[in-house]
């Protein structure tokens, strides 16, 4: 006995000493990774973790380029859409708390959104399948920059005053920063405390995350706080973030806080084992389907409240990623293999997806599937239906949603539009009456005409905002 218990410890101190180098190894992976973060650029913390426990935790780079602060595992960063995940949690506690129901119409918590009198609920919302046109979009169109001030109670006068919708609620999928939005404002409506002190006493508060919080003042100061910068010819310039509109974006948290947001899906204290399961099921349309959104590597990616959930090479993952001005962040769990990684990066040109998922292939390389061929179709060019007098559509259009006017002028075989804060813009002819143009993302513009063929507005669509409609008043 005495002999087979040596035996035994012998072993167990082995495979011990084999785990701790092989992390080593992967370490120093990582470091080569990251390798070009210095003190004279932006970088990423990198924290990993596996079978219930931290196994790697590290900052590159520096944090505040003016100050000379270096980035480490205790620096706060913003996290951009990965917060979806903790506003889509903080809805289900609050249903817990049999305060509302994801069924319930929004329209009982917040009345002024009308939505052309169209019932969207509340998982509607969480599942991107609302038709509401999405905030960014929208104000993009009415000429806000980035930088400019956005507040919850703008977005929600903004999108009170929109008569129509994407789309059916609850027939498609399509991203919208505008559901979650509302989703906080519910929670602030329905449970008689800000959304970010909700947040804060039932999820970050429980879970140890002190470093954590959703940023509703945009002029709070927080203690370690990375800056964003954009490389612009040579120089790095930093990229304003004055955003108080908490839910779609906006929780600015650590990568060791995050680390424990991990290890509460393996063991709830906010929330509980049946809610986790309900949470990181596949959202449905309203016909029964899974929603989709998109395909990847031949396979459909799923979307479960604010996360996706999908196949990555032979695995399954749930995952998000996040872009708010220069932050970019990526949080990637491997449920199967009790594995997850988090990275964030106040660098503009961090690939969030291609360099995070590099860490996860080191320490899960063995479990892998290859990835398949892709195959790329060629698409034909349709030929341009050129418009015969561009002058045609020159005039001053009007959208009473947004306040907002553009004019539309022929200038030397152009034709441009014109907005007060976004000057000039070129548009470029794709067929009959159709023109694309950057009006802040990339837009198409359809111009309109009456039974006589003239001109009378045009409509125009974003990623976000389908066919908002501007009149000719000129």
């Amino acid at each position: 006995m005495q002999i087979l218990r040596s035996i035994i410890f012998i072993v167990l101190a082995c495979a011990a000493l084999y785990g701790q180098d092989t992390d080593d190894a992967i370490g120093k992976q990582i470091d080569t990774l990251f390798a070009r973060y210095n003190s004279t650029t932006p970088g990423v913390a990198v924290a990993v973790v596996k079978d219930g426990k931290v196994v790697f935790k590290k900052g590159y780079g520096t944090a505040n380029l003016e100050y000379d602060m270096p980035i480490t595992t205790k620096t706060v960063f913003q996290l951009a859409s990965v917060s979806k995940q903790f506003t889509a949690f903080a809805v289900y506690l609050l249903e817990r708390q049999g305060k509302i129901s994801l069924e319930d119409d929004i329209r009982k918590y917040i009345p002024e959104i009308q939505n052309g009198g169209k019932t969207i609920r509340i998982k509607h919302l969480l599942s991107h399948t609302s038709g509401i046109r999405d905030q960014a979009g929208l104000n993009a169109l009415a000429g806000q920059q980035s930088g400019d001030v956005a507040t919850t109670p703008q977005i929600l006068r903004l999108l009170s005053r929109q008569k129509a919708l994407n789309f059916e609620p609850g027939t498609r999928f399509l991203y919208s920063n505008s559901g979650y939005t509302l989703a906080a404002e519910i929670v602030t409506r329905a449970s008689g405390q800000p959304f970010a002190e909700f947040a804060k006493k039932n999820i970050f508060e429980p879970l140890g995350m002190n470093d954590t919080q959703f940023y509703d003042d945009y002029e709070r100061t927080i203690k370690n706080r990375a800056n964003s910068y954009e490389l612009q010819n040579g120089v790095y310039k930093r990229m304003a973030l004055n955003d108080s509109v908490a839910g779609p974006s906006n929780l600015y948290t650590t990568v060791e806080d995050i680390a424990k947001w991990i290890l509460n899906f393996e063991n709830p204290v906010a929330g509980d084992a049946e809610l986790m399961k309900r949470f990181n099921d596949p959202s449905l349309l309203n016909n029964g389907e899974q929603v989709v959104w998109g395909i990847t590597d031949g396979s459909p990616v799923h979307h479960a409240k604010g996360q996706n959930n999908w196949n990555y090479r032979g695995l399954r993952m749930m995952s998000h990623g996040g872009h708010a001005a220069a932050f970019r962040t990526f949080l990637g769990r491997f449920p199967d293999k009790r594995f997850a990684v988090v990275a964030l990066s106040n660098d503009e040109h961090y690939l969030n997806f291609d360099d995070s998922i590099k860490i996860a292939e080191m320490y899960l390389g063995n479990d892998l599937k290859p990835l398949r061929a892709a195959i790329t179709a060629a698409t034909p060019k349709k030929p341009v239906e050129n418009n015969a007098n561009l002058k045609d559509f020159e005039g001053r259009f009007y959208n009473d949603e947004l306040e907002t006017y553009y004019s539309v002028r022929f200038v030397s075989g152009k034709l441009i539009l014109s907005h007060t804060r976004r000057g000039d813009i070129e548009l470029t002819e794709t067929g009959k009456d159709k023109f694309s143009g950057a009006i802040g993302f990339g837009s198409e513009v359809e111009f309109v005409r009456d039974s006589k063929g003239v001109v009378t507005g045009f409509n125009v669509s974003n990623f976000g905002a389908k066919n908002v409609k501007f009149d000719k008043i000129k």
